[in-house]
């Protein structure tokens, strides 16, 4: 989190109303560069906590309040908004959101109280552990922009795909941020007030060529875009639908996860891709070191694919199980269960040390009980044991061990 210098507050503070207190707090954030968005965030965290303990003066505040305001927020959540949300979260999930909102909530109370100078000590809920960034696949990108009705739409595509802007950040690009012929960007309504510069490649060229074309009346101090972010998070929503996506994968943030994803992927470095994105913090950007379920595939298929336990091991058949002949009692009591396959290991190369670690010795076929051993019926019928083969049998001291692998064991 951003540490922001502010100026102390004037003296006998303590002495005001909380309202007033929380906006000057407020206003000193505003005058040591935090945004607006930065600003609402301190402000729905404080007024949280303000609302919890009532009207009670900040001065007479004790950690008994803060512990019984995190406890109370931990167990049962924070006061719903009048709008539901259109998708119900599941259990686990509206406890997650639940921490991770009250981490930050115990971050900015405590700023607070530093501010203010109070020897209240506020203890931080631990963030959950990070899931796995989201990122679209190559066949998801191709399937938006195939998806796309009108140049608007793929201007938004590809500005969010190719430079890694943030939302916000492309909606308040202006004509005069835009580097035609070096194919720059200025971002100047950047995160923390900095400026950076991002690049773009013959997609977004192209979008903009066409978007230009399509609207002379343009000027350099005119918006690029000119829309809202309800637009054009409604846009992206339609696109998946046309695209046949889940619409919850196709969010602004998740094409800019795109973007430094498939940057990685193509061999830029992290700190390149760290000053592309305008995070502070390498720490941030190390998260898009993902690797994608494709990619985790590929890997494997690189190293198991081919039965590359065979390329290693002795040979290996597969025999199907042979069924038993005709009920007979004896013969069903004497059979032991037949595993759905039966691997059988051939005579080994001489000098071969690999064994498998999992072999197991072939099972023996269990003795007649007493009282069948003399039945002529049961002598004649022997049954043949499941892991045998068409094979002449091996002997003894050079046979491998036999693995038995069922299906009730396998994973």
């Amino acid at each position: 989190m951003v540490k922001f210098e502010l100026d102390p507050p004037p003296p006998g503070i303590l002495e005001r109303d909380n309202d007033e207190i929380l906006e000057l707090f407020l206003d000193a954030l505003r005058a040591a560069g935090a945004n607006e968005k930065t600003v609402k965030a301190y402000r729905a965290a404080i007024r949280d906590f303000l609302d919890f303990i009532g009207g009670k003066p900040l001065r007479e505040v004790t950690q008994e309040d803060v512990l019984r305001w995190r406890a109370d927020r931990l167990r049962n959540g924070f006061p719903r908004k009048r709008r539901n949300r259109r998708r119900r979260l599941d259990p686990f999930e509206e406890r997650r959101l639940r921490q991770t909102t009250l981490h930050y909530y115990t971050l900015f109370l405590r700023s607070f109280f530093e501010w203010l100078g109070l020897k209240v000590k506020v203890p931080i809920v631990a963030k959950p552990r990070g899931r796995e960034v989201e990122a679209l696949s190559e066949e998801e990108v191709l399937r938006l922009l195939q998806a796309a009705r009108d140049t608007l739409d793929i201007l938004i595509l590809a500005l969010l795909l190719e430079t890694g802007l943030r939302a916000q950040e492309a909606l308040a690009l202006r004509l005069r941020d835009i580097d035609f012929q070096r194919r720059e960007i200025r971002v100047r309504n950047a995160k923390y007030g900095e400026e950076r510069v991002v690049f773009f490649g013959e997609l977004t060229a192209a979008a903009l060529a066409k978007w230009l074309e399509e609207h002379p009346e343009l000027g350099p101090d005119d918006r690029l875009l000119g829309i809202s972010y309800s637009t054009l998070y409604k846009r992206l929503k339609s696109l998946a639908r046309r695209a046949g996506i889940p619409e919850e994968r196709v969010r602004p943030h998740v094409l800019r996860h795109t973007f430094a994803t498939e940057a990685l992927r193509r061999g830029m470095s992290l700190p390149a891709v760290q000053r592309l994105l305008g995070h502070r913090d390498i720490k941030t950007t190390q998260v898009y070191l993902h690797l994608l379920r494709e990619d985790i595939r590929a890997e494997y298929q690189r190293a198991f694919g081919g039965n590359a336990y065979i390329a290693y091991q002795p040979p290996m058949t597969v025999q199907q199980p042979r069924q038993p002949p005709a009920v007979q009692p004896a013969q069903m009591y004497a059979q032991p269960p037949l595993p759905q396959y039966v691997y059988v290991w051939q005579q080994a190369p001489p000098g071969n040390p690999l064994q498998p670690p999992y072999a197991q010795a072939a099972p023996a076929v269990p003795p007649a009980p007493r009282h069948l051993q003399q039945n002529t019926l049961y002598a004649a019928h022997q049954p043949t044991p499941p892991y045998a083969t068409s094979q002449p049998p091996v002997q003894q001291p050079q046979s491998r061990r036999v693995g038995v692998e069922d299906s009730a064991s396998s994973i």
